[in-house]
């Protein structure tokens, strides 16, 4: 049995998507499925799949599901993962050659607390995505990685299947197409550590269609599915100013998506009215940005 799922939920991706595919191919290690969601792609990216898995040089399995999102189709390839362990690849990054030989040989006992590793990303030029991991850390949560060592950029996490499986799926909200990924990696965090390695494992490049690069885009098109995230980040804050950064974005939220739903599952009126004037100069900002975006 192998090991290991690498999953990528991709949409419209068919230009960039050989990247992983070359990727895969080249792996040190073949004990690893590539699992492929089509988020409704409209482009070549079915024939594309097709040819691979012709060539039969990896292991690959193919769904196609209507447009729902990148949460959803994370929340297909969850259901779908036999594998004990998975990792998430986006459509435009790709691992490095011996990543998959790296995950297996850091892999931690199933029966711990540690729910997985968590890597390096690094660009093309071999430079790391924001700062390496201190040494002194074996273990430790997502957030206390960010928020208590100081660790800043993009790094990539190695799950056991099982334990993700206690905690999806992402809630879906309609009209809505995104999830911050983070909200499941906060919930795991609350009863799992992770063990950090100082590996790289994967490239990545971030296009002008991604997310993160239209990450205020995908904020205000998505306001229920962004205060959700915030609401939990807002019961899980250590401090008040965390609380209270947190509860701006929710107001700005709220107001996007027209409902206070959010507001009140937060039970704190006194934070609420402190925080609004704030949220409400975010929300008229990312409205101001968001207008330039969609001028251009």
């Amino acid at each position: 049995m192998k090991l290991l799922t690498v999953f990528t939920a991709t949409y419209n991706r068919g230009y960039c998507l050989n990247q992983v595919y070359e990727s895969l191919v080249r792996q040190t290690n073949s004990s690893f499925i590539w699992m492929i969601i089509d988020d409704g792609s409209t482009d070549d990216t079915q024939l594309l799949v097709q040819s691979w898995i012709k060539e039969n040089k990896i292991e690959i399995q193919y769904f196609y599901q209507e447009n729902q999102g990148m949460h959803a189709a994370h929340n297909t390839a969850y259901s779908y993962i036999k594998t004990p362990w998975n990792v998430s690849i986006d459509s435009d990054d790709y691992m490095t050659d011996n990543a998959v030989e790296v995950i297996l040989k850091n892999l931690p006992e199933t029966d711990s607390k540690i729910a997985g590793i968590v890597g390096l990303d690094i660009d093309k030029k071999g430079k790391v995505i924001g700062t390496r991991f201190p040494e002194s850390i074996t273990q430790s949560t997502i957030s206390e990685i960010y928020h208590k060592h100081g660790v800043k950029g993009d790094k990539k996490i190695v799950y056991q299947t099982d334990i993700i499986k206690k905690y999806f799926p992402y809630p879906t909200f309609k009209g809505e197409k995104f999830v911050p990924l983070g909200y499941l990696y906060r919930l795991i965090d609350q009863d799992y550590l992770l063990k950090p390695i100082n590996k790289a494992l994967v490239i990545v490049e971030y296009k002008i269609d991604g997310s993160t690069l239209n990450i205020l885009n995908q904020y205000r098109n998505n306001p229920k599915g962004f205060a959700l995230h915030r609401v939990l980040k807002i019961q899980l804050s250590k401090n008040s100013t965390e609380r209270f950064k947190n509860m701006v974005h929710l107001i700005s939220c709220s107001l996007f998506a027209k409902d206070i739903h959010f507001l009140k599952q937060t039970k704190s009126p006194i934070l609420i009215a402190l925080a609004f004037p704030f949220g409400l100069v975010l929300n008229g900002y990312i409205r101001l940005k968001t207008n330039k975006i969609i001028s251009l």
